[in-house]
């Protein structure tokens, strides 16, 4: 089972609204959106990173904490342009989970295509739900069992 801890996500929002953080080329809130579901035998991690460098996601575990971060470089600025908005972030992005007992962090995949990652967690295979086979006694033999 996977547990979300809302307080990281909500410090890191305060710290922005704050003005902690903040950089001239960033503007908006620095996270990641993403959407978190049970698959059959596996969770399925979607966070949308649109104009990432690709090779700067970076899918880690350690001590049961899935640290997901990625890079957005910033626009090179033309001398001559006049900004109306800004509202694109430029920088890092950086989400932590952490991870119930029953993950196997050694099969975790992550994919990176048209702009969201998709990262599988795979439980493992002793937190997986299973048929327990039900033994029929014979009922004479129990009860002379029981009564000796």
């Amino acid at each position: 089972m996977l547990r979300f801890d809302p307080f990281t996500e909500l410090d890191a929002l305060s710290r922005y609204l704050q003005g902690a953080d903040r950089t001239t080329s960033a503007s908006g809130p620095r996270f990641m959106p993403m959407d978190l579901s049970k698959v059959d035998d596996h969770y399925l991690l979607t966070a949308d990173l649109p104009g990432v460098d690709p090779g700067s996601i970076d899918v880690s575990v350690d001590n049961g904490v899935l640290t997901v971060s990625a890079h957005r470089t910033a626009r090179v600025s033309e001398d001559n342009a006049q900004w109306l908005a800004t509202e694109r972030f430029s920088g890092t992005y950086r989400r932590q989970l952490s991870l119930g007992e029953g993950i196997d962090p050694a099969r975790i995949t992550a994919q990176y295509a048209n702009g969201v990652l998709n990262v599988t967690i795979p439980m493992a295979e002793v937190a997986k739900p299973r048929r327990i086979e039900v033994d029929h006694l014979d009922g004479a033999r129990e009860i002379s069992a029981a009564s000796g």
